[in-house]
């Protein structure tokens, strides 16, 4: 746990109080849900130490108390790698992240650090959906390109939870070229921010992240589909008439050479299909010969007489045909 300066609980019992239950600190939404390190895997027993700690704790101002020795808490962390600042934004303890942040001051490698899930505290704060620490966060000098274990940015994560405060957030106070990098960005999965929104369905997000100047005809790396062909998979006319109308284009193939088009046929969605239907090439419409099926076609031109290979060796001994 951690050990800093302290102050009894009866001087100040308003002071970084924390809500008292598990179960309100979840705050209706489930841990696993947040990837929050794995707090939610500690015994009870650890838990209500941990919390019994962070009532405890008080930071005296940094003027007073300055130097190294009272700054060791800076060096603090959990066996998930957590920092203290990581483990304030878990807790949801406004007060005492704005406070850690304000002591830290411009020690970018305190502020970007990562823990076990290379979860910085930025990546924390969009999770909890604490928009006004992430900016907070971001004035302080954090970099809102660092990646997580799954290869997310915050801007991912944001994206993916459909947060429009946590979004505006992380693209009001990126720089240009920091904002446009994260954008084009894919995770580990090969989704870009606009691939996560049009996955779920964030039809505001999808939007705004256009107007930002996502790139709509991105292709995930592993197969080459846009986020058109991923509304028709998801069957979202909604999507694909507002994809359509932010530039996306129609005639864009998969690496297996399919337009969204193509990815219509045996679909129930026949709203989809018309859509795309009149704005389509007429070479991209028809659903091309797979080559299963031209393998097939070929073993049958031969008969048995008219065999491919003559000098079949069995057992060393030449195959006699």
């Amino acid at each position: 746990m951690f050990h800093i300066l302290r102050q009894s609980q009866e001087e100040n019992p308003q002071e970084y109080s924390m809500e008292g239950p598990r179960d309100g600190l979840k705050k209706e939404r489930l841990l696993d849900d947040r990837h929050d390190s794995g707090l939610d895997s500690m015994k009870d027993e650890e838990y209500e130490l941990m919390v019994k700690e962070l009532k405890e704790i008080r930071i005296q101002p940094q003027e007073v108390h300055a130097g190294p020795p009272q700054e060791s808490w800076k060096l603090q962390i959990t066996e998930d790698g957590d920092t203290f600042l990581h483990m304030a934004i878990i807790h949801e303890e406004k007060t005492l992240s704005l406070e850690i942040i304000r002591q830290v001051g411009g020690d970018l490698a305190f502020l970007n650090s990562q823990n076990n899930l290379q979860q910085t505290p930025l990546h924390l704060a969009v999770i909890t959906k604490q928009p006004g620490i992430a900016e907070t966060l971001l004035k302080a000098g954090c970099d809102p390109e660092l990646r997580d274990f799954q290869g997310n940015t915050p801007l991912h994560l944001a994206c993916e939870q459909g947060c429009l405060a946590g979004i505006g957030v992380l693209t009001q106070y990126c720089q240009t070229q920091d904002l446009l990098s994260v954008l084009h960005s894919t995770n580990y999965n090969g989704h870009t921010c606009l691939h996560l929104a049009s996955i779920h369905g964030y039809l505001a997000v999808v939007e705004h992240l256009v107007s930002l100047g996502a790139d709509v005809n991105a292709q995930e790396p592993c197969n080459g589909r846009t986020a058109l062909h991923l509304a028709v998979d998801l069957q979202n006319p909604e999507l694909v008439s507002l994809l359509l109308r932010c530039g996306a284009d129609v005639n864009k193939v998969t690496y297996q050479g399919y337009s969204p088009y193509q990815l219509t046929w045996g679909r129930e969605n026949t709203t989809i299909q018309k859509l795309l239907g009149q704005l389509t090439m007429e070479n991209l419409q028809t659903l091309p010969e797979s080559e299963d099926e031209e393998s097939y076609d070929t073993e049958l031109e031969f008969t048995e007489d008219e065999l491919l290979y003559d000098d079949c060796v069995i057992g060393g001994q030449r195959l006699a045909l």
